[in-house]
Protein backbone atom coordinates (compact mmCIF):
# COMPACT_ATOMS: atom_id res chain seq x y z
CA UNK A 1 0.00 0.00 0.00
CA UNK A 2 1.44 3.33 -0.83
CA UNK A 3 -0.87 5.72 1.65
CA UNK A 4 -0.74 5.42 5.26
CA UNK A 5 -4.51 6.15 6.57
CA UNK A 6 -5.43 6.14 10.23
CA UNK A 7 -8.04 7.38 12.15
CA UNK A 8 -7.40 6.51 15.86
CA UNK A 9 -9.87 8.15 18.86
CA UNK A 10 -8.38 8.62 21.99
CA UNK A 11 -9.78 9.74 25.36
CA UNK A 12 -6.76 11.59 27.12
CA UNK A 13 -6.92 12.46 30.83
CA UNK A 14 -4.68 14.74 32.99
CA UNK A 15 -4.71 15.65 36.71
CA UNK A 16 -3.42 18.97 37.81
CA UNK A 17 -0.54 18.56 40.18
CA UNK A 18 -0.44 18.19 43.65
CA UNK A 19 -4.21 19.53 43.93
CA UNK A 20 -3.22 22.87 45.48
CA UNK A 21 -4.15 25.08 42.59
CA UNK A 22 -7.49 24.29 40.65
CA UNK A 23 -8.56 25.17 37.71
CA UNK A 24 -10.79 28.46 37.56
CA UNK A 25 -14.12 28.14 35.91
CA UNK A 26 -13.94 31.75 34.46
CA UNK A 27 -10.64 29.97 32.56
CA UNK A 28 -11.59 26.72 31.73
CA UNK A 29 -13.05 27.64 28.20
CA UNK A 30 -10.07 29.31 27.11
CA UNK A 31 -7.75 26.91 28.60
CA UNK A 32 -9.76 24.18 26.33
CA UNK A 33 -9.63 25.99 23.29
CA UNK A 34 -5.93 26.74 24.29
CA UNK A 35 -5.81 22.71 24.10
CA UNK A 36 -7.53 22.66 20.94
CA UNK A 37 -4.82 24.69 19.42
CA UNK A 38 -2.22 22.67 20.67
CA UNK A 39 -3.55 19.67 19.29
CA UNK A 40 -4.56 21.21 16.08
CA UNK A 41 -0.22 22.18 16.23
CA UNK A 42 0.80 18.45 16.02
CA UNK A 43 -1.51 17.56 13.07
CA UNK A 44 -4.31 16.10 15.00
CA UNK A 45 -8.51 16.56 15.45
CA UNK A 46 -9.75 17.83 18.59
CA UNK A 47 -13.43 16.80 18.87
CA UNK A 48 -14.01 17.78 22.74
CA UNK A 49 -12.12 19.52 25.78
CA UNK A 50 -13.49 19.39 29.07
CA UNK A 51 -13.22 18.87 32.77
CA UNK A 52 -13.35 20.30 36.18
CA UNK A 53 -11.21 22.46 38.68
CA UNK A 54 -8.49 19.53 38.95
CA UNK A 55 -8.34 17.56 35.74
CA UNK A 56 -9.34 17.68 31.59
CA UNK A 57 -10.55 15.11 29.82
CA UNK A 58 -9.83 15.68 25.82
CA UNK A 59 -11.25 13.26 22.69
CA UNK A 60 -9.31 13.46 19.66
CA UNK A 61 -8.15 11.59 16.35
CA UNK A 62 -4.45 11.17 16.96
CA UNK A 63 -2.30 11.94 13.56
CA UNK A 64 -0.94 9.25 12.23
CA UNK A 65 2.79 11.11 12.57
CA UNK A 66 2.90 11.62 16.78
CA UNK A 67 3.23 9.15 19.40
CA UNK A 68 0.69 9.32 22.55
CA UNK A 69 3.21 9.96 25.03
CA UNK A 70 4.57 13.19 22.83
CA UNK A 71 1.30 14.51 21.97
CA UNK A 72 -0.01 14.71 25.89
CA UNK A 73 4.04 16.38 26.66
CA UNK A 74 3.43 18.80 24.07
CA UNK A 75 -0.42 19.32 25.26
CA UNK A 76 0.34 19.68 28.96
CA UNK A 77 4.15 21.48 28.61
CA UNK A 78 2.30 24.50 26.37
CA UNK A 79 -0.60 24.73 28.54
CA UNK A 80 0.97 24.94 31.58
CA UNK A 81 2.96 27.84 30.42
CA UNK A 82 -0.13 29.58 28.79
CA UNK A 83 -2.29 29.29 32.11
CA UNK A 84 0.52 30.94 34.51
CA UNK A 85 -0.16 34.05 32.10
CA UNK A 86 -3.69 33.97 33.64
CA UNK A 87 -2.90 35.31 36.31
CA UNK A 88 -0.60 35.37 39.86
CA UNK A 89 -2.88 32.74 41.08
CA UNK A 90 -1.68 30.25 38.33
CA UNK A 91 2.60 30.95 39.00
CA UNK A 92 3.30 27.57 40.68
CA UNK A 93 0.58 25.91 38.27
CA UNK A 94 1.99 22.20 36.97
CA UNK A 95 0.24 19.10 35.26
CA UNK A 96 0.65 16.13 37.44
CA UNK A 97 3.45 13.71 35.28
CA UNK A 98 1.21 11.11 34.08
CA UNK A 99 -1.66 10.60 31.90
CA UNK A 100 -3.67 8.06 31.11
CA UNK A 101 -5.05 7.73 27.29
CA UNK A 102 -7.25 4.97 25.63
CA UNK A 103 -8.52 4.49 22.27
CA UNK A 104 -11.89 4.89 21.74
CA UNK A 105 -13.93 2.78 18.79
CA UNK A 106 -15.98 4.61 16.79
CA UNK A 107 -19.31 2.49 18.53
CA UNK A 108 -18.42 4.01 21.42
CA UNK A 109 -17.67 7.42 19.92
CA UNK A 110 -20.34 9.74 20.51
CA UNK A 111 -21.41 8.03 24.55
CA UNK A 112 -17.56 9.08 25.06
CA UNK A 113 -18.15 12.71 23.85
CA UNK A 114 -21.14 13.36 25.83
CA UNK A 115 -19.23 11.68 29.18
CA UNK A 116 -16.73 14.28 28.24
CA UNK A 117 -19.15 16.75 27.56
CA UNK A 118 -20.87 16.44 30.99
CA UNK A 119 -17.77 16.29 33.59
CA UNK A 120 -19.33 18.49 36.12
CA UNK A 121 -22.14 16.48 36.12
CA UNK A 122 -20.36 13.50 36.60
CA UNK A 123 -18.17 14.99 39.62
CA UNK A 124 -21.38 15.74 41.62
CA UNK A 125 -21.22 12.08 42.44
CA UNK A 126 -17.53 10.71 41.52
CA UNK A 127 -14.72 11.72 42.75
CA UNK A 128 -11.49 12.01 40.41
CA UNK A 129 -9.75 8.92 42.23
CA UNK A 130 -12.79 6.89 41.80
CA UNK A 131 -13.54 8.03 38.33
CA UNK A 132 -9.58 7.29 37.00
CA UNK A 133 -9.88 3.73 39.00
CA UNK A 134 -12.99 2.87 37.20
CA UNK A 135 -11.19 3.46 33.60
CA UNK A 136 -8.23 1.49 34.51
CA UNK A 137 -10.66 -1.47 35.38
CA UNK A 138 -12.52 -0.69 32.34
CA UNK A 139 -10.15 -0.85 29.93
CA UNK A 140 -8.27 -4.09 32.25
CA UNK A 141 -4.71 -1.63 32.71
CA UNK A 142 -2.62 -3.32 35.21
CA UNK A 143 -1.06 -0.88 37.55
CA UNK A 144 1.01 0.03 41.26
CA UNK A 145 -1.36 2.00 43.89
CA UNK A 146 1.55 3.02 45.42
CA UNK A 147 2.73 5.05 42.35
CA UNK A 148 -0.79 5.71 41.06
CA UNK A 149 -1.64 9.13 43.08
CA UNK A 150 2.53 11.03 43.21
CA UNK A 151 3.17 13.50 41.65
Amino acid sequence: MAQSLSKLFVHIIFHVKNNTIKIRKENRKELYAYIGALIKDNDSIPIIINGVEDHVHVLCVMSKNIALAKLVEEIKRHSSRWIKTKGSNYSKFAWQGGYIGFSVSSSVHDKTKQYIENQEEHHRKLTFRDEYLLFLKEYGIEYNEEYLWRD
